[in-house]
């Protein structure tokens, strides 16, 4: 508890980490699923997406706000957007602003 509000599961290096996860799984023709407090939240949802994850476990109700998220949003665009943010991500502690710009500026609820 006393380390949990250091540790941003956006932050470059932990998104780095699922995406290898997610493209190993592609390679390998084994679908990669992913439950959990992070695939209940809009906006993280919205990163898995965008980190290559097509199935994602949460609670009940968690359904509705993710998805009025993921019916607002395009994959590719922000599969493209994250690629770039973790490609210039040098030294960055989180990305969580930028993603939330990306999901302001491109009129998806999270």
């Amino acid at each position: 508890p006393q380390m949990a509000a250091r540790f941003d599961p956006l932050s470059p290096s932990c998104l780095r980490a699922l995406h290898m996860i997610a493209y190993a799984g592609k390679k390998a023709g084994i679908p990669v699923t992913l439950c959990g407090e992070l695939a209940s939240m809009p906006l993280e949802a919205m990163v898995l997406i965008g980190l290559g994850y097509r199935s994602l476990s949460m609670s009940p109700a968690s359904i509705g706000p993710v998805k009025a998220m993921l019916l607002e949003l395009q994959a590719s665009a922000i599969e493209k957007h994250l690629h770039q943010l973790l490609a210039n991500a040098n030294g960055t502690a989180t990305l969580r602003p930028a993603i939330k710009a990306f999901a302001r500026d491109h009129g998806v609820p999270v």
